[in-house]
């Protein structure tokens, strides 16, 4: 059993998902319990935002929820609300998340939520455990209901809808709030009571916190009542498509049936983390793609290529890993493949110099599990995969958006102003943060891998990647710091280097197949980022002793954005670190159990203590690295079932 407040997620496997916290709070606009992906895996709209739940005991009530309000004066505590005396509770989530409510009187209430695969609905259950001791309960379930973008929030208007359609041969109520918006279908063992209200003023305080509007006003069109001496309580909550086939006098089969093959896929997965990977690899199209992180991003192609190979390929999802790279191949245009889609889903944007070359070293980390497995791939495909890749290095060779080209050294140059290319790409307006204009390093030690790679077709690109790595091999040390440069040709100026001790380097020891940088050199590097970068959540993306280094991460969107690559802590950068430092110590038995004792479980400790398996997007730089950004991230949790399957055995 579990008692601290964070965060959990029902994922779908569509793009939508349910999330609250583990105290059953909301504190951000996009906490729900039904929040559907119309356009999987885009187009999010959030339907069902919580609920509020009572039991009635005799004469007394007892609140199993409470909500969060605004306050009645600017800088007042909010204001918590609950109908009745609220009761202690104990949370568990290794399967689903299940709380149990303490009744006083020796019963317990278990409550659980659960959200099957492959369906835009969530189940919600209530069970009165011990019902032969003590009176009858009543319990009385308060929907509320929205229908908006879930990045927008929700405000009192005229045209919201509250009346509910009855369909009686189905016994389900049909909630249609906007004619605009997917209805919400609820299945129920109980009795719907129309009760149309508005209930303004709720107030996320995670919104606050990041400085964004933080108040929605939120429609409850009336009450579900059940009698838990009768029984468990169910209450389905989904789209039309997600329960066409659902009818209430079967309601409890069905949910039976749901539960057991449920329980079955999550307790065939090793490890909370190779559970955790299912939720980020989702349909797009025909194909299959990664969502960057829940609960805001959708799939980005940086983030997709990184999180792969930790998130598939070490959890033996070879299948699914094709499936998406093959997807993604279509879309290389001069040598670039798109960063991300719009929400929408058709319009891309090409806007990430490196997002093409983690395509190329997926690519060859995927073929190399199909051979390892036994595994022949169709020649369709391959011709595909190789076609994006022969693409991907002839069209960054030749020069295309962005002034990505190959430069006289062979090294790949990349960058113009107002435009932020590699993965430290904060940018608030029109200003960016960390333009790294030039040749960054560890774009050299992707563009060196790409080569090899890319050799098996053409062997005009074996020899440029001789030539690069002579040319990374003088350019990029630095002698001074006894470390490598983190962009040689600074703004396209011949000479002009930038110093400053970041994580990138690392790449050009670990984290690709191939090694660019070896002996005594690598040795330097690994050293100098564990001393002064490497934390118990990550690497730091900027040493501290750095001017510009940024410790804490919290206030309005300029603060957050202007400190997230300066010295804001990378869960994901653990992968090429201890990787990198296997390699210089030895890569033997010995040495991988050594780092899987000194990095990789004092990691998994600090950033997922509750053994839910996801890690979150960043933490911050400064003790004790409180999680921060996204809480629910893929290249996160890619990295380290990388390690741990992979690197580390």
């Amino acid at each position: 059993m579990k008692h601290a407040d964070f965060e959990w997620l029902e994922a779908d496997g569509l793009g939508g998902f349910a999330s609250h916290t583990s105290l059953g709070t909301r504190t951000r606009r996009y906490h729900a319990l039904l929040l559907v992906a119309r356009k999987p895996p885009t187009d999010r709209r959030v339907l069902v935002n919580g609920v509020d739940v009572v039991v009635e005991i005799g004469n007394e009530k007892l609140a199993l929820t409470s909500q969060t309000y605004k306050p009645a004066l600017e800088g007042d505590k909010p204001v918590i609300r609950h109908e009745g005396r609220p009761l202690k509770s104990t949370f568990d989530d290794s399967l689903w998340p299940l709380w149990t409510y303490e009744l006083g009187d020796g019963r317990r209430i278990e409550h659980a939520v659960m959200v099957p695969r492959g369906r835009p609905l969530v189940v919600l259950s209530w069970r009165l455990v011990s019902p032969e001791a003590g009176s009858g309960a009543k319990l009385t379930v308060r929907p509320f209901l929205s229908g908006r973008d879930y990045h927008a929030l929700h405000r009192e208007n005229p045209d919201f809808n509250f009346r509910p359609e009855t369909d009686t041969a189905k016994g389900r109520w049909v909630f249609r709030t906007y004619e605009s918006e997917p209805a919400v279908v609820a299945l129920s063992s109980g009795v719907f009571e129309e009760q149309g209200y508005w209930y303004r003023d709720f107030f996320y305080t995670e919104e606050r916190d990041r400085g964004l509007e933080c108040f929605e006003d939120l429609g409850a069109p009336g009450t579900f009542t059940f009698d838990l001496g009768c029984g468990e309580a169910f209450l389905v909550l989904g789209t039309e498509e997600g329960t066409n086939d659902l009818e209430v006098d079967s309601l409890g089969e069905r949910i039976a049936a749901m539960r057991l093959s449920e329980r079955a896929r999550r307790e065939a997965a090793p490890s909370p983390l190779a559970r955790a990977a299912s939720a980020y690899v989702v349909p797009r199209g025909e194909g299959r793609t990664v969502l960057a992180g829940y609960p805001w991003f959708t799939d980005w192609g940086r983030d997709t290529f990184i999180a792969l190979r930790g998130l598939c390929l070490a959890t033996s999802r070879l299948g699914e890993a094709r499936r998406i790279l093959v997807q993604w191949a279509g879309s290389v245009s001069h040598g670039m493949l798109p960063n991300r889609f719009t929400d929408s889903g058709e319009l891309p944007e090409f806007n990430s110099v490196d997002a093409s070359l983690w395509f190329v070293v997926a690519v060859r980390d995927l073929r190399l599990a199909e051979k390892r497995a036994g595994i022949s791939a169709s020649n369709v495909e391959e011709w595909r995969l190789n076609a994006a890749i022969v693409g991907i290095l002839r069209g960054y060779a030749a020069g295309g958006r962005h002034g990505i080209r190959m430069d006289g050294d062979h090294l790949l140059r990349a960058g113009e102003p107002g435009v932020q290319l590699t993965w430290m790409d904060a940018k608030v307006g029109d200003h960016v943060v960390t333009p790294r204009i030039g040749k960054p390093v560890e774009i050299q030690a992707l563009w060196i891998n790409a080569l090899r790679i890319g050799e098996e077709f053409d062997s005009r690109f074996g020899a440029w990647a001789e030539a690069a790595e002579a040319s990374f091999s003088q350019r990029f040390w630095n002698e001074d710091t006894r470390y490598l440069y983190d962009v040689v040709d600074c703004d396209h100026v011949a000479g002009r280097v930038d110093g400053r001790i970041r994580p990138n380097a690392l790449y050009a020891v670990g984290g690709l197949p191939f090694q660019v940088l070896g002996g005594e050199r690598a040795k330097q590097v690994v050293q100098l980022a564990e001393a002064k970068l490497l934390t118990p959540a990550g690497l730091r993306s900027l040493s501290p002793e750095d001017p510009q280094y940024r410790g804490t991460y919290r206030g309005s969107v300029w603060a957050r954005d202007t400190a997230y690559h300066q010295g804001t802590v990378w869960p994901f950068l653990m992968g090429p670190f201890v990787e990198a430092w296997v390699r210089t110590h030895g890569d033997s038995d010995a040495v991988r159990d050594e780092a899987r004792r000194l990095f990789l479980t004092p990691f998994l400790a600090t950033l997922d203590p509750h053994g839910i398996g996801h890690l979150p997007e960043i933490a911050e730089g400064d003790e004790p690295h409180a999680p921060r950004g996204c809480p629910f991230q893929a290249w996160s949790v890619g990295e380290a079932l990388r390690l741990d399957r992979m690197v580390l055995l």
